[in-house]
């Protein structure tokens, strides 16, 4: 709807406000918001919200997908990875996430303190601590926001991290006694899952599409106990294609062969033709022995198996190699300019954050995802991993039923890797135990909600939006969408920084970055709040090499900090300044425990 000039003055003015603590931090000026509903009744501004969340919270959040977007790609190294071998392609890849995971870290610290007092944000699901190269070891794992971090005042959030550090520590303590704590204290999660930087590898190696972040937000905790990150089989199908298999008895789900599927989609759409059903799942040589039967099963159909050269509607090309969760948004059917009816599913596997992200964009796309847990290391193909997970390691016939999978007999070492997998699973509570799942299985109330936050660093084929885009020096766009069950609105923000471009990449900087890139930090000024912000940052930077020692101490173990995750010469930088800090302000720093 058009505005009148009192009425845009207005609404930048109210966003202005509402947002401040962000543009603050960040030093930017808000020169101007567009507001577009894409799904939903069309409303004015400020008069309802689009999700559970206050209308300021609900903007604070998009500002926070706006800011970490804007921040990764002006101060990410953007393609920096382009042509370098792995090493140098995984440190591009890491320097870019560390900066998506402060800033977006940043951002979700100064929201909190707009949140109603008995509230908090809890990070469920955090998408980097798998190790991924093509899903092989040698990269090590990413900076990334991970389970257990917590967002709220400080009175709050002190009695939280407590909880937390039981659940990690101790055997006795789980979900129950956590969700039983918070509602005998009135306390409120918010729970999160959070990619900061999805495609990764395109944003390091300066690919033109698909760089983006993303975050949910839940009316509730996920029932999660543990940090976990594992690979999850997923099929996404339009609902009225559900609908028609229930009326015909069809069962589906991701084990459900692919013929039943094309023939439910055929007897959904009369008419339809083959070739119209496009298929996205991942491609690549790397993931041939993992899910080339699928690719074939499809191929065999005679669908469209989406390669790297289909145009979507939005008239960009699609992309393959990596990026599970944005094409989802496309899944649906749709006639074509030529009055050809179409439908668009996705297929394959994806890491877990993502498989939830995604699977919880259900009730808002109109759509049904259905999930199977597979192994971290998925090391199988596929129609052998969606078996493994919901094995019993404490059944009797365990070996044997493992040996009718595998199709062998399996080795005393693939054995205990396969249960230390699923134990890894049961531990985290993940719900392993059924051969089908989606997103109401990852929820302690029969009900949830969901607010998704997608901040675009680049153009994305499946919705169409721009990426960051410059206006002029100092100014730039930055488009966000926000989708909930209540509709799907496109904001795009623009946005002037009031430092100079060298000055704002501090701005936008974690301070250990800083330093191990080569700032001397024995003559900058320190700062109290220096203390808090070195702990988040190590959290987001190594948090596999922490332990919780206590309500408030964490032990940095230097020994299990992977020469893939923080090179052997900066690893050491990093141990010198931190003993540095330890050392020269001991009150500041007394909760930090180093080991060589």
């Amino acid at each position: 709807m058009s505005l009148t000039n009192q009425e845009k003055r207005n609404l930048i003015s109210q966003w202005a406000f509402d947002t401040r603590p962000i543009l603050g931090r960040f030093h930017l000026w808000l020169e101007d918001v567009e507001i577009e509903w894409v799904k939903g009744e069309n409303v004015k501004e400020f008069t309802r919200n689009i999700s559970f969340l206050n209308g300021a919270i609900e903007r604070l959040f998009a500002l926070t997908g706006a800011v970490t977007a804007l921040g990764t790609r002006l101060f990410g190294d953007f393609g920096k990875g382009t042509g370098l071998d792995k090493k140098g392609l995984n440190e591009a890849k890491k320097n870019a996430d560390a900066i998506s995971a402060y800033v977006m870290s940043e951002g979700l610290w100064y929201l909190s303190r707009q949140l109603p007092e008995n509230h908090a944000i809890m990070v469920s699901l955090g998408e980097g601590l798998m190790p991924k190269a093509g899903e092989t070891p040698e990269m090590g794992s990413n900076p990334q926001l991970g389970f257990g971090r917590v967002y709220a005042r400080p009175e709050v959030a002190k009695f939280l991290d407590s909880l937390v550090i039981k659940l990690l520590n101790e055997n006795s303590y789980g979900w129950e006694e956590f969700y039983s704590e918070l509602k005998v204290r009135g306390i409120t999660i918010w729970g999160a899952a959070i990619d900061t930087l999805e495609n990764t590898s395109r944003f390091a190696k300066g690919s033109d599409s698909g760089p983006m972040t993303i975050l949910h937000l839940f009316d509730q905790p996920l029932k999660i106990t543990k940090p976990y990150e594992g690979y999850v089989g997923n099929m996404f199908l339009p609902r009225e294609v559900v609908t028609k298999g229930e009326e015909l008895s069809v069962l589906l789900n991701f084990r459900t062969p692919r013929k039943k599927i094309v023939e439910v989609i055929e007897e959904t759409y009369p008419g339809l033709k083959r070739k119209n059903i496009h298929v996205w799942t991942l491609r690549g040589d790397s993931r041939t022995y993992r899910i080339g039967e699928l690719w074939e099963e499809w191929e065999e159909l005679g669908v469209n198996l989406i390669d790297d050269e289909w145009v979507l509607p939005s008239g960009i090309k699609a992309f393959t190699d990596s990026g599970t969760y944005a094409p989802v948004y496309s899944v649906r059917a749709w006639t074509d300019e030529n009055g050809e009816k179409n439908v668009f599913l996705c297929d394959g596997y994806a890491a877990s954050a993502e498989a939830v992200q995604a699977a919880s964009l259900s009730p808002v796309l109109d759509i049904e995802g259905f999930l199977n847990i597979f192994t971290s290391n998925f090391d199988l193909p596929y129609k052998k991993e969606q078996h493994i997970m919901s094995l019993d390691i404490n059944g009797d016939n365990f070996n044997e039923e493992l040996a009718s999978i595998l199709g062998e007999v399996p080795g005393p070492e693939q054995i205990a890797e396969l249960k230390e997998a699923i134990s890894e699973g049961v531990d985290a509570q993940i719900p392993i135990g059924k051969g089908s799942i989606n997103a109401d299985d990852f929820f302690p109330e029969k009900k949830w909600d969901v607010l998704a936050i997608s901040g675009f660093m680049c153009p994305d084929p499946y919705s169409g939006n721009d990426g960051v885009e410059k206006v002029s020096d100092g100014i730039y766009k930055v488009t966000v969408r926000l989708a909930s069950p209540s509709g799907e609105k496109k904001i795009v923000f623009t946005l002037r920084m009031m430092e100079t471009f060298e000055e704002s990449k501090l701005v936008f900087s974690p301070l250990l970055n800083r330093f191990m890139a080569g700032e001397d930090h024995l003559s900058r000024p320190v700062k109290i709040s220096d203390s808090g912000r070195i702990r988040n940052e190590l959290q987001t930077l190594c948090s596999e090499a922490i332990e919780f020692t206590g309500e408030e101490n964490m032990t940095l173990h230097f020994n299990m900090i992977s020469s893939n995750v923080i090179p052997d010469n900066k690893r050491k930088m990093l141990y010198d300044i931190l003993e540095w800090y330890v050392r020269e302000h001991p009150i500041w720093f007394g909760w930090l425990d180093l080991k060589s």
